[in-house]
C-alpha cells in the first residue's frame, strides 16, 4: 500500500503526463520514425534507422521540445481550460504555476544541449522552434485564422528536422515529381490541412472559454456557420494532396487510406452541418484525431515489405 506522501508523489507524475500530453507525443516520435524508414531512407534499413543515435536524439530532442510547448500552452490557457476542461485542469493543478515553469526552462536547456550535439543548425532550428511556440502560446492562438495556421504548422515542422537530417544534401530537387520529398510534402501538407480542420473543430468546441477569456478564435468572431463554411473549403481543399498522392507519386497501398480520409472526411462533413452541442463537436475532434494518427500508420503502406525485411536483416 502506498502511503499518503507516495500517492501526492504519484498523482503528480500522473498530473506532469497530462500537462504534457505524453498520450500524443509518442505518436510524433513514431512517426519521425516511420517517415525516416519508409520515405526518407528506406535503403538505409530499419535496423540503421532505429539504432541510429543521432536519429535518436533528434526524435528525443522533438518529444521534448513538444512537451515543453504542452506545459507553456497549458500555463497560459488554464483560465480558459478551467471553463472548457474542467476535469482535466483541477488535475493539472496538482503542479504549481511555478513548477510547471521551471521544468519548462529546464527541459528547453536540455533541447538545446541535445541539439547541439548534433550541429549548430539543429540547435538553431529547435531554437527557433521553441520560440515559435511559445510565441504562438503567448500571443498568436488568440487571434483567428493564424492562431489556427501556425498551431497546424507547428505540428508538422518537427518532421522537416528529420528530412533534413537524412537528405539535406538533395534539398534542391523536391519539385522532381517523383522524388520521395514530393511524398513527404503531399503527406505533409494532407496532414497539415487535417491537423487544420481539427484545430477548427477544437475552436467550437472550445467556443465558451474562449469568449470569456477574449480569445478572437473564429467561432467567437465571426459566429459557428461561418467556421464550418470555413472547414468546407478545408475538406475541399484536401482533395488537391490526396490527388496528387493518388494519381502522380508512387505510394504503394496508401491509396487505401487516401480513399478512406476523402470518404470519411465527406460524411464529417454532413454530420458537422447538423452538429449544435459541444458534444457533437468532441466528437468530430476524436474523429479527425483517428484519421491524423491512421495517417501517421498509413506511410508504412508505401512499402510493408520493409517490415519484413527488417526482420530478417534481425535474424542474420
Amino acid at each position: 500500500m502506498l502511503n499518503r506522501k507516495n500517492k501526492l508523489l504519484l498523482w503528480k507524475i500522473i498530473s506532469l503526463f497530462s500537462v504534457v500530453r505524453g498520450y500524443n507525443i509518442w505518436i510524433i516520435a513514431l512517426a519521425q520514425y516511420l517517415s525516416a524508414i519508409f520515405v526518407l531512407a528506406p535503403e538505409r534499413g530499419a535496423l540503421s534507422i532505429l539504432f541510429d543515435p543521432y536519429m535518436f536524439v533528434i526524435v528525443l530532442a522533438t518529444v521534448l521540445s513538444v512537451a515543453s510547448g504542452y506545459i507553456i500552452n497549458n500555463f497560459y490557457d488554464w483560465e480558459k481550460d478551467l471553463i472548457n476542461r474542467p476535469k482535466k485542469t483541477m488535475l493539472d493543478r496538482l503542479i504549481s504555476q511555478g513548477t510547471r515553469l521551471k521544468i519548462y526552462f529546464g527541459v528547453n536547456f536540455v533541447v538545446f544541449a541535445l541539439a547541439f550535439l548534433i550541429s549548430w543548425r539543429a540547435a538553431l532550428f529547435f531554437s527557433a522552434y521553441i520560440f515559435l511556440i511559445w510565441f504562438y502560446s503567448h500571443k498568436l492562438k488568440k487571434y483567428p485564422i493564424i492562431g489556427n495556421v501556425t498551431a497546424s504548422f507547428l505540428a508538422v515542422l518537427p518532421f522537416f528536422a528529420v528530412l533534413f537530417y537524412y537528405q539535406k544534401e538533395e534539398l534542391f530537387n523536391i519539385l522532381h515529381l517523383k522524388h520521395k520529398y514530393f511524398i513527404i510534402f503531399a503527406h505533409a501538407s494532407f496532414l497539415f490541412l487535417l491537423i487544420l480542420i481539427r484545430e477548427m473543430v477544437k475552436d467550437l468546441e472550445n467556443i465558451s472559454g474562449d469568449f470569456v477569456n477574449n480569445y478572437r478564435t473564429i467561432p467567437v468572431v465571426y459566429g459557428e456557420k461561418t467556421s464550418k463554411y470555413i472547414i468546407s473549403f478545408l475538406i475541399a481543399l484536401t482533395l488537391i494532396p490526396a490527388y496528387v498522392l493518388i494519381e502522380e507519386a508512387d505510394v504503394g497501398y496508401m491509396d487505401i487510406y487516401l480513399y478512406f480520409s476523402l470518404i470519411g472526411l465527406l460524411l464529417f462533413l454532413v454530420f458537422l452541418w447538423n452538429s449544435q452541442r459541444k458534444i457533437h463537436f468532441i466528437a468530430s475532434h476524436n474523429f479527425l484525431r483517428f484519421l491524423i494518427i491512421c495517417g501517421v500508420f498509413s506511410v508504412i503502406l508505401i512499402e510493408p515489405s520493409l517490415l519484413w525485411k527488417g526482420r530478417e536483416l534481425l535474424s542474420i
